[in-house]
């Protein structure tokens, strides 16, 4: 019997040799079964951990793409609590790898933040990433978080000081965030040209692993931040392809597939 906490696993997917896949998925789109049929699709092509967005109706963080996935998914009636129970659903499927939920800090404030814990442990989540909760606004998620044996990411970008670095690597548990630009999510071009320096200045403070998020959608860039990085992380590009393929389930499971081949030929982790 496998005894170990969620915040083992999460520690164990960055520890295998390569460097981790991680795709960001909304609960809900563009249905609630597509949804959790793409994410097992995920799974099952070799991604090591899988954030799965919370819908919410003012996702600041979040550009054009990932907006309207999440007002899909509101319309097609996601609440946090059916979020909880994706999460159930998708563990009685058989998926045992770490499943973070990632949402805003509002609707969780609104469902409770003890019964939000306390549901999402029992239903098999591994985690949260919430992007607006700043880590000095935190106590209570966090003291939760650790009481559940539970990973809670905190994020940094580019403009973060180093009294903010320094203090989200003492608080981060399980990973750290780096946004990689200043802006939303969605598909870039290239990566930013000071993204190297940024997470060089990053690893002088956070001993934790670093995943690199926001912008990224090409095998080019994945192979890149492979080598600089313990995690890649792409939400965008995964959520346009299921949009607009005929077949969502197939395609997003072919892109992921490429995706960890990247990662896996020149992998930091």
């Amino acid at each position: 019997m496998d005894m170990s906490t969620p915040l083992d696993q999460i520690s164990a997917a960055f520890s295998k040799g390569h460097t981790a896949f991680m795709p960001y998925f909304t609960l809900g789109y563009p249905n609630y079964e597509t949804s959790l049929d793409i994410v097992q699709a995920c799974a099952e092509a070799g991604a090591d951990i899988i954030e799965l967005g919370i819908p919410f109706s003012d996702p600041l963080a979040d550009g054009p793409t990932i907006q309207y996935s999440t007002q899909v998914a509101l319309r097609n009636g996601m609440t946090v609590g059916r979020c909880i129970e994706a999460v159930e659903d998708l563990r009685r499927r058989g998926l045992d790898l770490p499943l973070m939920l990632m949402g805003y800090y509002n609707p969780i404030l609104a469902y409770g933040e003890p019964r939000f814990v306390t549901e999402a442990a029992a239903a098999g989540v591994s985690g949260f990433i919430v992007p607006d909760l700043p880590p000095e606004e935190a106590d209570i998620l966090d003291g939760l978080c650790h009481q559940n044996s539970l990973g809670i990411t905190y994020l940094l970008a580019p403009t973060s000081t180093e009294e903010r670095i320094r203090m989200v690597g003492a608080r981060a548990c399980g990973f750290t965030y780096l946004v990689s630009l200043t802006g939303v999510t969605g598909v870039r071009g290239t990566l930013h040209p000071e993204l190297e320096r940024f997470i060089a200045r990053t690893r002088r403070y956070v001993s934790n692993p670093l995943a690199v998020g926001f912008g990224i959608s090409t095998a080019d860039q994945v192979t890149k931040l492979s080598r600089l990085v313990e995690g890649v992380i792409i939400g965008s590009k995964l959520i346009t392809i299921a949009g607009e393929a005929d077949d969502p389930v197939k395609e997003c499971r072919a892109f992921v597939k490429k995706m960890v081949v990247c990662t896996r030929d020149s992998g930091a982790g």
